[in-house]
């Protein structure tokens, strides 16, 4: 069955630019060569630590930020091959809820205004069906009339992450990506929300990319789970798999960073990363990680490693992952 998202090799660079004449000296590699693909009805987690370049992927996919290269294709279409005006259509398709509720919402328009003013726009309802379709969308994500005729400062924010989820939903949408969506949040609120997300995903056989930091909340709402780094993806797999027998010693130090939720558990011992995340200016020859892996060889500095599957679907980027034999079971 064909994906409904398939991303290749994308690639999203900034050159910094200095003198006089503001000529590119360097680049930001902020995404370095990301594939994956999303099924219809699916959530792919995309994880990692700050800065790794997770927000300019989703931003990407949409070409809300234009790619460097790679490739988008989005229910067969390429997404490069389109005019402006064509982009503008099939986007209807695809949404993204943003981190900061507040920032992402216009603060002069009322809630009756910013869930209906998309599809008013795209000809998707008249003039006469905006208050009865606020009301309808208020209703789907917990709101109620009432709210109609207020504004976002108003609100707290689990109610305007509610509100964009609900601008979201406005076009009917097949794929939403959610950039750091209850990050801001309170852990209640976040537990109301991701509920609420999972509830409409079985109602309209939503498509999710999640983006986040917190492996808690991937853990939660994710079927698999990308793991970044530096702008690649060095881990992918379900997310039983990659939570019980983690490939990448990235990944290991994230589970390893977990809270114990036991008392019993939070003397265990942790393995910190040593150092800094390195600068995303620079082109490594081998494994970026390699400079804070503790595991690293000279074969991982020297060497880019290769894309692998050690194990059905479960694939890692990293030398001294071993695959899986087969027939064996991983514990």
């Amino acid at each position: 069955m064909p994906a409904l998202l398939d991303v290749q090799e994308l690639k999203t660079h900034f050159p910094v630019r200095q003198g006089l004449w503001r000529k590119a000296v360097q680049h930001i590699r902020a995404v370095d060569g990301v594939s994956f693909t999303l099924q219809a009805g699916e959530t792919l987690g995309l994880v990692g630590e700050s800065g790794c370049g997770k927000s300019t992927v989703g931003r990407s996919i949409l070409h809300l930020t234009p790619p460097t290269s790679g490739e988008v294709i989005f229910n067969g279409t390429s997404l490069g091959s389109l005019s402006p005006n064509q982009l503008r259509e099939l986007r209807i398709q695809m949404q993204m809820v943003f981190q900061n509720p507040l920032s992402s919402l216009n603060p002069r328009l009322t809630v009756e205004e910013i869930v209906t003013s998309a599809p008013l726009y795209h000809g998707l309802i008249t003039r006469q069906q905006v208050r009865s379709e606020a009301i309808r969308l208020l209703d789907r994500v917990g709101m109620s009339a009432q709210h109609l005729q207020r504004f976002p400062h108003e609100f707290s924010g689990g109610q305007r992450q509610r509100l964009c989820i609900a601008r979201a939903l406005s076009l009917s949408p097949r794929l939403i990506v959610c950039d750091e969506a209850v990050s801001a949040l309170d852990v209640s609120i976040q537990a109301q929300i991701l509920n609420l997300l999972k509830d409409l995903q079985q109602e309209q056989h939503l498509s999710y990319l999640f983006i986040s930091h917190d492996m808690g909340v991937i853990r939660y709402i994710a079927d698999r789970v990308a793991v970044m780094y530096l702008g690649r993806i060095v881990e992918l797999a379900d997310q039983d798999a990659l939570f019980q027998s983690p490939r990448h010693p990235y990944t290991q130090a994230l589970l390893q960073a977990i809270p114990a939720s036991h008392p019993r558990h939070r003397h265990r011992q942790r393995q910190a990363l040593q150092g800094d995340v390195p600068s995303p200016t620079r082109a490594y020859a081998g494994c970026a990680f390699a400079e804070r892996c503790p595991l690293a060889t000279e074969t991982c500095r020297q060497s880019l490693p290769p894309w692998r599957e050690l194990a059905p679907g479960h694939y890692a980027r990293c030398h001294l992952a071993e695959p899986t034999p087969a027939g064996a079971t991983l514990n």
